[in-house]
């Protein structure tokens, strides 16, 4: 923004501009009109408009960036102040004794001014403060401030006795800055629940102020990990990020945000954030907040070049590209340098070994889900893995500990190998490992039939690289065939035929697949083949032809041909399952891939089924980590099916048994199955809250994930909604917002939009919140039933309501009045109509006449509805909408009214409109009374109401008797258990009886 001067300003323009520029955002505009208008002040010779012109710069200044700027106008405003001290009013002398404590802290924290120039500041403000009157209190806060900063503990522990013994007045900070700092320098102590203890009415929000809980919310983040509480850091840092983000005078909390993304395995949010502020890593009016980001930002960067993103470029404003590394470098060698400059002027290393200790920071987890999504950090970063599932984790070190440790008992190793082949234990591969490594360090020969399983196990091991894996499953069929195991060759031969059709040779692999069935059929006949054998080949040309339905000339008809060799192959399975224990895992493949065929053509019944038999047959088999992968598909089944409960089971039963198994995406979709499932059945959000957190953080490790992450956030922000954790669930609903609009239907960023509009209005957002309702509005006027419209349109009417926004909250209500009405809601048209009446009152020059106009519509439209009421139920919740309005419209004619009946009312027209107030009351009262006894506590609230105009109006034994009357209503309800209502009309009663009598 920019004002020409083109002519003189005068005195009266000067003043009404300052008060402007006084309600203008904190930034480098409202600075700049600020050093505009005191050029301006001093043109007109007027003292006391040019003392108000610097007073308003150095408000200015003070909540931005630019706060280092102070010192020059204060000194100035100082002078003044010693020169000619009857130009300062009383305001301007407050607020000059107000900014002293702020420009000893700008002192202290500017490397530039010398220990002793810093140190003469203090004694001056403290004589400042004792001819003014005020306590010392804010003097021995800044003098404990120095000795923080200079590391003195033992001056500073006696300072901060002296603080807080010190008298507070109206130049104290308030008590939320003040534990800020008394807690700052605890956690620095080592005291970390001392300084959480100090800090509790701060984030607890029994305290706030401009800047708080803001930078409590960032100085906790660390000492809540050290502490192991990681949960209670995410969501201080979720909370504290949305207040801080873009704040330039809060420059040192959003580094402690840095900070703890960087200790936590979120780097990618970290330098999100990073990017976001990085022009004040070269900003130089506050160079102590300047060091904080850049110790922050060194620590951040030294993560990622670790993690194997030196080359990883960096946006910087106004700059080309760095990389990690580079940036590195240059803010590392920055802080070192500022820190050096500070010590000198100090003369100390507390600031040197301070920063050094922040950049050489260690992470307290690799992995701390935040459940907001940040940019996926990919090439260079090494795997972070899960542990294997127990006991597959304890067999495969098992069995690498053998192959590597040199063991040479072939037999037992053998022996376990064939255990485990039996077992169908995943980690049987690692088991012949070790059978081929033995063998070859003591020279043995294998027979055949093992050999065989060794290559054959090679080439399970080998199956990243198909065409080597088809070379040694056909190897593997080679040895068998010697070793006389005709069936085990030709399975093996399926095998390499399988692998070469899942590997972009189709055809070429399943026509190898069907002459090898056709072969083992004659095999199985002749009894040289075992029914595992025959099944296990024609399962694997099941799968091949699963996945060439959608290209069969008839889709359809592909796929009931398919529906029925599934079910052939199922029956001759179930017909052979007692020849070998393996069969009913064998009968579990073929159930789940039938289930996973007719979940696809839309059998979901018929599917779960299915599924819920391949479950049991795994468990009967006694893998249960093969059962996970059916546990998955049931769960999700179960819950399309509309059966929470088993959803629930199956996805918990999935994730026990799969644990380490399923890819990031898996995992993810199973977490947020579960989620939903606890969701659906009404049970405890906060499990609700873990697991769709864990869904985020496995969709955002995974390839693709992005629709399911923010669906996965969806989730959470709604359990978080619930928990009344609002501005948690406002951040995760922020940041799901792109994704869903991208990946998702518009019914999914309806409610997102919903959502994120409650908690801002909770957290008194009111503008924000009503155009998110808004948004979303406008999302659901397309849709065939129109009260998600009507709802939304009511709630962005409330929500700018309470902005202030006058306009656009009538028209917003005056939208929903018209689709309640068409909805044939007569109660919830009347709601938007009276809502519509006081904003009239408050904007229209015409004032209270036009407002209860308005109101009497709201009258009008109840009368009708309840004359055409079809039943009792409607009846009554009109009769009690309509008592509403009558209570309000004589809350209007108060409201409106320009004075007081009295002395003062010389027309007469304040109390002709009281006493219409009154006419009003009693209506609601009689409207009330009607209804009995669930409206008591509306129907005594209107007869108070009734009783005060009654004392207004002088009616003194009226009042008198309403009063009572209320009492007696409520009679001898006065105990533990009676509700606060009660409580509170009791009191009002009782108080107004005690003014009257």
């Amino acid at each position: 923004m920019t004002h020409e001067n083109t002519t003189p300003y005068t005195a009266e323009a000067i003043r009404r501009a300052l008060w402007e520029n006084d309600s203008e955002t904190y930034g480098p505009a409202r600075n700049a009109r600020a050093e505009e208008l005191v050029g301006h002040a001093e043109t007109t010779g007027d003292q006391v408009l040019l003392l108000d012109a610097l007073l308003g710069l150095i408000d200015s200044y003070q909540f931005t960036s630019e706060s280092g700027k102070t010192l020059v106008p204060f000194a100035r405003l100082l002078r003044m102040w010693d020169e000619r001290p009857a130009d300062f009013h009383s305001r301007a002398l407050h607020r000059l004794h107000w900014q002293f404590k702020w420009i000893v802290y700008s002192l202290i924290g500017n490397p530039d001014i010398p220990l002793d120039a810093v140190r003469r500041w203090l004694p001056d403000m403290e004589r400042h403060y004792r001819v003014a009157g005020h306590s010392v209190r804010p003097v021995r806060a800044a003098e404990f401030h120095l000795a923080q900063h200079l590391g003195d503990d033992g001056l500073a522990a006696r300072l901060l006795t002296e603080w807080t013994a010190a008298d507070r007045d109206r130049m104290s900070d308030c008590l939320a800055c003040e534990l800020n700092e008394q807690g700052e320098w605890q956690a620095d102590c080592g005291d970390d629940e001392r300084a959480l203890a100090t800090w509790a009415p701060v984030l607890n929000g029994e305290q706030s102020c401009a800047e708080q809980p803001h930078l409590i919310l960032a100085l906790s983040l660390v000492p809540l990990l050290r502490l192991g509480r990681f949960d209670e850091a995410r969501r201080n840092h979720l909370r504290g990020y949305r207040l801080a983000r873009g704040n330039g005078s809060l420059v040192p909390a959003l580094a402690r945000h840095i900070e703890f993304c960087a200790l936590t395995g979120n780097e990618a949010r970290g330098l999100e954030i990073l990017a976001e502020h990085a022009a004040y890593l070269d900003s130089g009016e506050e160079p102590l907040s300047r060091l904080q980001l850049l110790s922050a930002a060194a620590l951040l960067l030294r993560r990622l070049t670790e993690l194997g993103h030196a080359d990883r470029p960096v946006p910087l404003p106004g700059d080309a590209p760095v990389t990690t590394e580079q940036l590195l470098a240059r803010t590392r060698d920055a802080a070192r340098d500022l820190a050096r400059r500070f010590d000198e002027r100090n003369g100390t290393d507390q600031v040197s070994t301070w920063v050094a200790a922040r950049m050489a920071g260690t992470p307290f987890t690799d992995r701390l889900p935040l459940g907001v999504r940040g940019a996926r950090l990919t090439a260079g970063s090494p795997g972070r893995t899960q542990s294997a599932p127990e006991p597959a984790q304890a067999a495969a070190e098992a069995g690498a500990a053998a192959a590597d440790g040199g063991s040479t008992d072939l037999a037992a190793l053998l022996a376990e190998a064939r255990r485990r082949t039996l077992a169908q234990h995943p980690d049987a591969r690692a088991a012949w490992r070790a059978v081929a490594g033995a063998a070859d360090r003591t020279g043995t020969a294998l027979d055949l039939s093992d050999r065989a399983e060794v290559t054959y196990h090679a080439a399970v091991d080998a199956l990243d690289d198909p065409e080597a894996a088809g070379t040694l499953f056909r190897r593997a069929a080679e040895q068998f065939e010697a070793a006389g195991d005709p069936g085990e060759a030709a399975a093996g031969r399926a095998r390499a035929a399988y692998t070469r059709a899942v590997s972009d040779r189709t055809e070429q692999g399943l026509a190898e697949l069907d002459a090898i069935c056709a072969e083992l059929r004659t095999l199985h006949a002749d009894g040289r083949a075992t029914a595992r054998q025959l099944t296990g080949a024609l399962l694997a040309s099941a799968r091949v032809r699963m996945g060439t339905l959608q290209a069969a000339p008839d889709p359809a008809a592909a796929a009931d041909a398919l529906t029925d060799e599934l079910r052939a192959l199922l029956a001759l399975a179930e017909e052979h399952h007692a020849e070998d224990p393996r069969m009913c895992s064998r009968i579990a493949d073929i159930s789940c891939l039938l289930g996973g065929l007719l979940a696809g053509r839309g059998d979901a019944p018929q599917a779960a089924e299915l599924f819920a038999r391949a479950v049991e047959r795994y468990h009967e088999a006694a893998v249960p980590w093969y059962a996970a992968e059916a546990e998955a598909r049931l769960a999700e089944t179960a819950l399309s099916l509309g059966r929470p409960q088993q959803a629930e089971q199956a996805a918990r039963a999935a994730l026990d048994h799969g644990a380490g198994l399923f890819e990031p995406l898996g995992c993810a979709h199973l977490h947020l199955i579960l989620a939903e499932s606890l969701a659906a059945t009404g049970q405890d959000d906060n499990e609700v809250a873990d697991h769709a957190l864990e869904a985020t953080h496995w969709s955002d490790r995974a390839d693709g994930g992005e629709g399911l992450g923010a669906w996965a956030q969806l989730v959470l922000g709604g359990a978080l909604l619930r928990l009344r954790r609002y501005d948690e669930s406002a951040s995760v609903l922020e940041s799901a917002l792109p994704a869903l609009e991208e990946h998702h239907h518009e019914g999914h960023v309806l409610q997102a939009r919903w959502w994120l509009g409650e908690c801002l209005a909770e957290l008194d957002d009111h503008r924000q919140a009503g155009e998110h309702f808004l948004l979303a509005a406008d999302i659901a006027k397309g849709w065939d039933g129109q009260r998600d419209h009507a709802v939304l349109a009511h709630l962005a009417g409330d929500a700018l309501n309470g902005a202030g926004l006058n306009e656009e909250a009538g028209a917003a209500y005056a939208r929903a009045e018209e689709l309640w009405r068409t909805l044939g809601r007569p109660q919830s048209a009347a709601r938007a109509v009276r809502a519509r009446a006081w904003i009239t009152l408050r904007t229209t020059g015409s004032g209270l006449p036009v407002a209860l106009d308005v109101m009497a519509t709201a009258e009008r439209l109840l009368t009708e509805a309840i004359a055409e009421a079809a039943d009792d139920d409607s009846r009554t919740t009109l009769r009690a909408e309509l008592a509403g309005t009558y209570r309000q419209t004589a809350e209007l004619l108060v409201r409106g009214c320009d004075s007081e009946p009295g002395d003062e009312d010389d027309d007469g027209a304040a109390q002709r409109t009281y006493e219409d107030a009154l006419g009003y009351t009693e209506q609601a009262i009689a409207a009330f009374a009607s209804l009995g006894e669930p409206a008591r506590h509306d129907r005594t609230a209107a007869q108070l109401m009734a009783a005060w105009l009654e004392s207004d109006l002088g009616h003194t034994s009226a009042a008198v008797t309403r009063a009572r009357t209320v009492l007696a209503d409520y009679g001898d309800e006065d105990t533990p258990d009676t509700d606060d209502t009660t409580k509170r009309r009791r009191t009002e009663a009782q108080a107004l009886l005690d003014s009257l009598e």
